[in-house]
């Protein structure tokens, strides 16, 4: 993970929750965290996966935890933060990265409503709840920051894809909200959108949506996570602390801000 290690040796000892933490760039960011010597909770609905990462990082002498979280049920947020906060003895840093598609290659008139209700209730009010259970904490810890996991596609508006498109141009203009919000507190909120990025969890995706990402970048090449993990790194130090209600493109230059 050279984009995380190099610059961001602060982050050493900073507590930070991570959601959707198992695989993908969720997994991406708790091994980056780790490894620039944070100590690091993060949750998802794959428990299995979760524990196998935890246990990992645990034997390369990281402090990790892993704990179960549900998103959409709200009961299970506020049950997580406590849970977290307890094991890490506070809280300095919250990545929203978790949340579902289920609506990839239908038309927005094939879209069943309990499926729009879904990744709704996930990326959106999911995150929602989890920044207000955690900003007394944050509040607390006096150099509080939130890291928000959007998307490039709530920028160019991808096809094919309306209901996580929506809800990410949601997270997008929450992440401004909350900032307004939160500063008052010293707690800083950004968001990051990121391309297509190779992942097992874009698995899914069409070769030529991958081959549209490829052609369209500055950078003519794939996404990797350890893209991602170095600019959400920095929005969570102390190098970022004027930083608040940004959003940050992280996809070679397909979609400029």
């Amino acid at each position: 993970m050279h984009n995380a290690n190099a610059a961001l040796a602060a982050l050493n000892g900073r507590r930070v929750i991570v959601t959707g933490g198992a695989r993908g760039l969720g997994a991406a960011f708790v091994r980056s965290l780790a490894q620039a010597g944070a100590q690091v909770a993060f949750g998802d609905v794959l428990h299995e996966e979760g524990r196998a990462l935890a246990e990992t990082l645990k034997g390369e002498g990281h402090a990790v935890h892993f704990l179960p979280l549900d998103l959409a049920e709200p009961s299970n947020v506020q049950r997580f933060v406590a849970e977290a906060v307890a094991q890490l003895g506070g809280l300095d840093a919250l990545i929203n990265n978790a949340a579902i598609t289920n609506s990839g290659g239908k038309f927005a008139g094939e879209l069943a409503v309990d499926t729009w209700d879904a990744v709704m209730n996930v990326n959106v009010r999911g995150t929602w709840l989890m920044s207000t259970a955690a900003l007394p904490h944050l509040r607390d810890s006096g150099r509080g920051a939130i890291v928000n996991i959007a998307s490039d596609t709530a920028m160019w508006g991808a096809p094919k894809l309306l209901a996580y498109v929506a809800s990410k141009g949601a997270v997008i203009a929450m992440t401004r909200s909350l900032a307004r919000e939160f500063g008052v507190h010293g707690v800083t909120v950004n968001a990051i959108a990121p391309g297509l990025t190779e992942v097992e969890a874009t698995a899914y995706v069409p070769a030529e949506r991958h081959e549209y990402y490829l052609k369209g970048r500055a950078l003519n090449r794939g996404q990797v996570p350890d893209d991602v993990t170095g600019p959400v790194l920095f929005l969570l130090s102390d190098a970022a602390r004027f930083v608040t209600g940004q959003l940050l493109p992280v996809n070679g230059g397909f979609v400029m801000n």
